[in-house]
């Protein structure tokens, strides 16, 4: 009997088209995660700000706006957590390499890269069938075996820090000697003309039409570096905003609230979150402080408008192509607002200016400019939540989720509890690959949310633990538990009822010890269970980043610093020989 073959050909062809072979008229759907960066709950327009964002806002007009959605407090954790499905001490991604304490360094979950064994949605996507590719923020690591390259990606462009320069290539901080780009594995050079929005939309677009397998689904990761600080954007769009923010950020803070209430983003008699005691008053302000500052916000909404602009090119490039109608977009931000002022820290002014920076009025913005918001304006920006990044309350972790495109509902707001852990599997849902490409994860795929044929993917009395650096979170119910470090918080351990009070005004520890207790060891549980490393009692992450800038600058530095000793001593050895020989 003759044995056929055909099979055994075949076989090869058959394992390279299954992932991607199912029910007979369905299409995997092209997946763009657009991450911002450091945007609060309501910075986009269709969330009550106002920076004008036409294109995020008419993707949130076709899908979703989630209303409880929680992120961590920190970038890189933020990054991993949304690229792996899982709480970012399972990672490797604990907490960002500026404010690792020394005695974390050697500690699990601690090493600042992502873990062997822990896989992204990349590489999940990509045995699928997937294209995948990444522009902008990485911050997970450049070492050997740490770029985008090694975890998934075909093609990337990215910068391997907290931030950078948006129109050269150079660092915002004393931290990094230089601003780390990195085209797939090897070290890049920014263009002269970058911009980085603008660049990073562009690179995307060239992945994508030069890439192999045009017939193939992709999947986008694009990550701004837009709102982080430098905020820098062209005049012509910061014009834009010229006194808007003319009356200040209390006035700000309160506009936000009451728009809060309006949109239905908190209930109408939720009272406002409480603004830090150490935070100036508008009013305290001269003439020309409210100037610089004014146009510091306008500058923050004008590179908000032009990240969305430059969006908008790649909206219309998905359309040109034929490719939109069948992409899912998420878009959402990594944390808060930034609340730090680098301008007016000790020893800033010499390193601006041997790196060429100014924080001038009439350049605000521009080529050379190194503007921030600071901590006052980043607490109304958060409004109507309290504080900012960093921290664990709602300012730092309750941000801004659309999900747009096939399979979404147009379902306008949705209150059910999400968390950046939920990304990951909502993705693979979408893209229905294997089951086994979609277990093992922290949090849970959001799909049936988005189709309405769920109203809850977490169980009321639920636990859900954050932790960084200290700032710690746990959701239960609609409780929160909740400990800020300093300078901002004070390490106490509080406890809010979040569908009543989202601003976290009023404490119910007292009233409420049981749960109190309850949740404590709910925390205590998570915390054993991710391994998490506490910090000490007087930790600040401020003194900690200092400590971390001034180690890594004399590291970086230690030649020169030599020399100079050096040098030094030479000259007090000259003096003393010389008054020797005066004495003689």
């Amino acid at each position: 009997m003759r044995r056929s073959f055909l099979p055994l050909i075949l076989l090869p062809v058959l394992c390279l088209v299954a992932p991607l072979s199912v029910a007979a008229g369905w299409t995997p759907p092209n997946i763009v995660v657009v991450l911002v960066d450091d945007a609060g709950l309501m910075d986009f327009g269709s969330y009550g700000g106002e920076a004008r964002t036409p294109t995020i806002d008419a993707l949130a007009t076709d899908g979703v706006r989630f209303s409880n959605y929680h992120t961590s407090p920190l970038c890189a954790p933020s990054r991993a957590m949304l690229l792996t499905g899982l709480d970012n001490h399972l990672t490797g991604v604990a907490t960002i390499p500026e404010m690792l304490l020394p005695d974390q360094a050697d500690e699990p979950g601690y090493a600042m890269r992502l873990a062997p064994g822990v896989e992204t949605v990349a590489t999940r996507l990509k045995r699928a069938g997937y294209r995948t590719f990444m522009t902008g923020k990485w911050h997970l690591g450049s070492g050997s075996g740490d770029l985008p390259a090694d975890h998934g990606f075909d093609r990337s462009f990215v910068l391997d820090a907290s931030g950078a320069d948006n129109w050269e290539q150079k660092p915002y901080m004393p931290y990094y000697a230089e601003a780390p780009w990195f085209e797939d594995r090897a070290p890049a050079t920014l263009p002269d003309d970058f911009y980085s929005s603008e660049f990073l939309v562009d690179r995307m677009i060239e992945y994508l039409s030069a890439s192999a397998r045009p017939e193939a689904p992709f999947f986008a990761y694009l990550a701004f570096q837009a709102i982080h600080i430098p905020i820098q954007a062209p005049r012509e769009f910061t014009d834009r905003y010229e006194g808007v923010y003319d009356a200040g950020w209390d006035a700000l803070r309160t506009e936000r609230w009451e728009r809060a209430r309006t949109l239905g983003l908190i209930p109408a008699n939720a009272p406002l979150g409480r603004k830090h005691a150490s935070l100036r008053d508008w009013d305290s302000l001269d003439h020309d402080e409210r100037a610089l500052y004014s146009r510091s916000m306008a500058v923050n909404a004008g590179m908000l408008e032009a990240m969305d602009f430059h969006l908008g090119r790649f909206v219309d490039h998905l359309s040109a192509t034929g490719e939109l109608a069948n992409t899912l977009f998420i878009i959402t931000s990594d944390n808060g607002p930034e609340f730090n002022d680098p301008v007016n820290q000790s020893g800033m002014g010499l390193w601006m200016w041997l790196n060429d920076y100014h924080h001038e009025l009439a350049r605000l913005g521009e080529p050379g400019s190194l503007a921030f918001i600071g901590p006052e304006w980043a607490s109304a920006a958060s409004s109507p939540s309290a504080l900012f990044k960093f921290y664990a309350s709602e300012g730092g972790l309750r941000v801004p989720l659309i999900i747009s495109g096939p399979g979404v509902a147009a379902l306008d707001l949705l209150p059910a509890r999400a968390f950046v852990t939920d990304i990951t599997p909502t993705i693979l849902d979408f893209a229905e690959v294997s089951e086994s490409e979609r277990s093992g994860f922290t949090g849970r795929s959001l799909r049936d949310l988005l189709d309405s044929s769920a109203m809850e993917v977490y169980e009321a009395d639920e636990p859900v633990g954050i932790e960084v650096s200290g700032n710690a979170a746990l959701f239960r119910d609609d409780f929160k538990l909740v400990r800020n470090t300093p300078p901002h918080g004070d390490g106490a351990w509080r406890l809010y009822y979040l569908r009543e009070d989202p601003g976290e005004t009023r404490d119910l520890a007292e009233k409420l010890p049981d749960r109190f207790e309850a949740m404590l060891a709910d925390y205590s549980a998570y915390a054993s269970r991710v391994g998490v490393v506490p910090v000490p009692e007087d930790y600040d992450a401020l003194v900690a980043m200092r400590s971390n800038v001034l180690a890594k600058r004399a590291g970086g530095y230690g030649l020169w610093l030599g020399f100079l000793c050096l040098l030094m001593l030479a000259v007090v050895g000259i003096l003393i020989r010389r008054m020797f020989v005066r004495r003689m």
